[in-house]
């Protein structure tokens, strides 16, 4: 059975459609794969220490293995150390260590999805003319001197003393004012002199033997007087 002129050119159609959607795809297909052209290496310092960084921005975000190797006459002279990394757009970077010397030349080879990508980054990377700085210690503080104590007012200016108030005068202390009335005894008459000598309590006890002495004596007068009369009546 013989397809007809227009089938056949739809068939025609279709077949370019495809060709041409297959070679899209394949060329989409290789921008989005891992390439070698998207890693980049850069020798930096960092706190007055080198370091070598390589940048990678793979889109695919394929995981890759970064090696790092020291030349010396075009021959790896060192192995510097091995790190993996998974690109973006933005660019994601791993750091190596290494207290790189001027003008020192680095290979650096990237190993990707299998046999994707399995090469060194072009051209060897190749460090400043000058080394790194080293970084400046800071300076030791300055220990703060104590603040002076400023004296309040009050302990700076002595305090005044108080004005002492005079003492009564013994005239004033001593002497009662004139027509007060005093509550004490007034002393007897014979008490006076006694009390002025210094006369203690014994004072009444001596007065009283005396008038008893005093009582025998007149009776033994008396008695002796009568009996005298007495005897001379005979």
């Amino acid at each position: 059975m013989s397809l007809s002129r227009r089938t056949a050119r739809s068939v025609r159609v279709l077949g370019v459609a495809a060709s041409a959607a297959a070679l899209a795809l394949g060329a989409a297909g290789h921008a989005l794969a891992c390439n070698i052209s998207e890693f980049s290496a850069e020798a930096t310092c960092n706190g007055g220490k080198g370091v070598i960084v390589v940048t990678d921005k793979d889109r695919s975000g394929t995981p890759a293995v970064v090696t790092v190797f020291l030349e010396n006459n075009g021959a790896d002279a060192k192995k510097i150390g091995e790190q993996t990394v998974k690109g973006s757009a933005q660019g994601t970077t791993v750091t190596f260590a290494e207290d790189w010397q001027p003008n020192a030349v680095y290979r650096i080879h990237v190993k990707a999805g299998g046999k994707l990508v399995d090469e060194d980054i072009s051209p060897n990377l190749t460090t400043p003319s000058t080394a790194c700085a080293p970084a400046t210690p800071s300076a030791p503080a300055t220990p703060s001197k104590p603040a002076t104590p400023t004296p309040s007012a009050s302990s700076a200016t002595p305090s005044k003393p108080g004005t002492p108030t005079p003492a009564p005068s013994e005239s004033q202390s001593s002497t009662a004012p004139a027509g007060a009335v005093s509550n004490a005894p007034s002393p007897a008459v014979g008490d006076s002199n006694l009390a002025e000598t210094g006369a203690n309590s014994n004072t009444g006890l001596i007065a009283g033997i005396a008038a008893a002495l005093v009582v025998v004596g007149g009776g033994a007068v008396f008695f002796g007087l009568r009996r005298r009369g007495a005897n001379s009546g005979r």
